[in-house]
């Protein structure tokens, strides 16, 4: 991303008015709230059914291999970062955040019609660890593209709580999976589940989809981009330069990044459900309760993150993150 087109950025000839700022604050959580509602109903596939579906052979290793699927996403997470932020400064934000829309969308229905190990045989896990794959390059290029969306369209003095917005797009996922699943775990319990249960959440993505397209097609084009364009300053090569001028800036906050996200994944992306409802495991719990129980966890995390967006704008941005890393630690 060129030095430009950075969130400390203010075009000088185009700005967002008020009713653009809000349908792109209204565009971007919902946005993400389905790209990451097609997110975590795979991570929580994964804990409940996955293992005995697609990987059973394997026995009682199945569940760590279902468990491998979803750190697989995260591998190609970043090269979805890295092509969208690319692309994005190229063509503009709003192309890029409607195809990485599609693309989650496909590929979560997709595995919602995926036959099983006993129906195809190896192809199935195959096929899901491909569809999964999807997944990640979409979530990538999807958060990072509607942060800075927001943050460009922001004033300068709320682009704290700006670019917070479209993260709640993140618990509000969380917090629909995990009901939509709790539903369908009571709708069809036991066998049915396990037979066609699991499969309606992951279908009922096309519909999202449909939503998120509708919306995200009425949004202006970024202020920010749409002046570098009309200037002819849209970076030739964005990913190139971005390594050249901030390599160090880069490296840095990926790590940072990563330790605060590995402790979020572990209570959230669908290994507590698989631990806490495993058969066989200390708790023997039902998926229902334990379900409702993230459930609960989101609609924190959903407030948390505005609070910390709307603080950041008050005591700057490290210190927020500080802070909550010194929570999340405790």
């Amino acid at each position: 991303m060129s030095a430009e087109s950075s969130p400390g950025f203010t075009p000088t000839g185009t700005i967002a008015s008020s009713a653009d700022r809000r349908r792109v604050v209204f565009a971007t959580v919902i946005g993400t709230t389905v790209e990451w509602y097609d997110f975590f109903i795979y991570a929580t596939a994964v804990g409940l059914v996955f293992g005995q579906l697609f990987f059973k052979d394997l026995g009682a290793n199945s569940a760590l291999v279902g468990f491998a699927t979803v750190g697989v996403s995260f591998l190609f997470r970043p090269l979805g970062a890295f092509l969208a932020g690319h692309f994005g400064d190229k063509f503009g934000r709003k192309a890029v955040l409607m195809w990485t829309l599609i693309l989650m969308g496909a590929a979560t229905a997709l595995i919602g019609v995926l036959p099983d190990a006993n129906a195809i045989g190896i192809a199935a896990p195959i096929l899901l660890v491909l569809l999964r794959i999807l997944q990640g390059i979409s979530a990538g290029g999807e958060w990072g593209g509607a942060v800075l969306m927001a943050v460009e369209h922001a004033p300068k003095a709320k682009r704290g709580i700006f670019g917070a917005a479209p993260q709640i797009g993140v618990p509000l996922g969380l917090l629909i999976a995990s009901g939509v699943m709790a539903i369908m775990a009571l709708v069809a319990p036991g066998d049915q589940f396990l037979s066609w249960g699991w499969r309606i959440p992951f279908l009922l993505s096309v519909v999202l989809i449909v939503v998120g397209y509708y919306v995200r097609r009425r949004v202006e084009e970024s202020p920010v981009f749409t002046e570098l364009a009309e200037r002819k300053e849209a970076a030739s090569m964005p990913i190139v330069q971005l390594f050249r001028k901030h390599l160090l800036l880069v490296v840095i906050a990926a790590l940072v990044f990563a330790g605060n996200n590995a402790v979020g994944y572990m209570t959230t992306g669908g290994y507590i459900q698989g631990y806490a409802t495993n058969p066989e495991g200390a708790l023997k719990l039902e998926r229902g309760p334990v379900l409702w129980a993230v459930a609960g966890s989101a609609v924190t995390w959903l407030l948390s993150t505005l609070v910390a967006g709307w603080i950041s704008d008050r005591i700057g941005r490290r210190t927020t993150y500080i802070v909550g890393w010194v929570l999340q630690l405790v």
